[in-house]
């Protein structure tokens, strides 16, 4: 859709309007349907637009493809460590679309826990003092408002047009040693298998199945640590008992910060809301497997 506004902004800002309007009264897709949008250019003629909606709700609004081609993996790993601490980060672009899908994938890396703080992909140059604020948040600039951004510190500043000099235009400096390194290495193996991926469908699949076993092998083990006194009860999360459990001395280090943030805070308290009993979705099934691949280890040792 932005790539659609940004073509229309190029020609004139008078037939972004039609455009928009006409994709308002379109209704919204079923999982897996197309919707079709009719739009007039001049000299084009009227267009077509087919917009889908992916099956998985679990990857819905997610392409990776512009975040993998804008950054190489080792700095989409820094851009997410400092993501999954709840820094704050700005985007800068040219285009509308690409700081769009950037900051959006960057957001879905982090399933199945949910980003918590000012999210903003475009930031008009009239709310552009935004980047004062002293909370968490993930910030989408054009190139064209840099001078307004950098004269910030403690933020993480990612150059992601083509023309950059170098991609951290601003850090802290720790971003590297954030994630605990065996985690770092298995997450760069995993993105290999992206050059086999024909498809944006395949690209994601890889792309997810690389991160989320990171959150399976440090804090998978969350829902052991719930206690629930009684049927009806709300559950009592045991956060030190939870860490302690961690045998890995850096996984440790890491978890005591994660444990410490907003998007683990809510996940918890969602978890203490429910009952006690088998949890469903994606992540719980990549847990339920790497808890018996665990266990056929331990029975192989023995």
């Amino acid at each position: 859709i932005f790539d659609e506004v940004e073509k229309r902004r190029q020609i004139s800002m008078a037939m972004i309007y039609p455009f928009m309007q006409k994709l308002r009264e379109a209704p919204f897709p079923a999982p897996g349907n197309t919707v079709e949008i009719k739009s007039f250019i001049p000299e084009s003629g009227t267009e077509i637009i087919r917009l889908t909606r992916p099956l998985d709700s679990y990857l819905e609004h997610v392409n990776f493809a512009t975040l993998f081609d804008c950054l190489t993996d080792e700095e989409v790993l820094l851009v997410f460590a400092a993501t999954v601490l709840e820094r704050r980060i700005v985007f800068i672009a040219d285009e509308l679309g690409t700081l769009s899908q950037v900051i959006h994938a960057v957001a879905a890396l982090l399933y199945p826990f949910t980003w918590q703080h000012t999210f903003i992909s475009i930031v008009p140059e009239i709310l552009i003092d935004v980047v004062m604020a002293p909370t968490p948040y993930l910030l989408g600039v054009q190139k064209r408002l840099l001078d307004l951004v950098t004269d910030q510190s403690d933020l993480l500043v990612v150059d992601l047009s083509e023309d950059k000099k170098k991609t951290f235009i601003v850090s802290i400096g720790d971003e590297a040693s954030i994630l605990p390194p065996k985690l770092q290495t298995e997450i760069l193996q995993a993105l290999k298998d992206r050059k086999e991926a024909s498809t944006v469908e395949k690209l994601n699949r890889v792309v997810s199945e690389a991160f989320l076993p990171f959150f399976v092998k440090t804090v998978g083990h969350y829902s052991s640590y719930v206690k629930y006194k009684g049927p009806g009860e709300t559950g009592v999360f045991e956060k030190r008992n939870f860490y302690k459990a961690i045998e890995s001395k850096t996984t440790r280090h890491f978890v005591k910060k994660f444990i410490q943030t907003q998007m683990f805070d809510l996940f918890i308290q969602e978890v203490e809301q429910q009952h006690p009993g088998p949890q469903q979705g994606v992540f719980h099934k990549k847990i339920l497997e790497y808890q018996e691949k665990k266990k056929r280890e331990k029975s192989k040792r023995h």
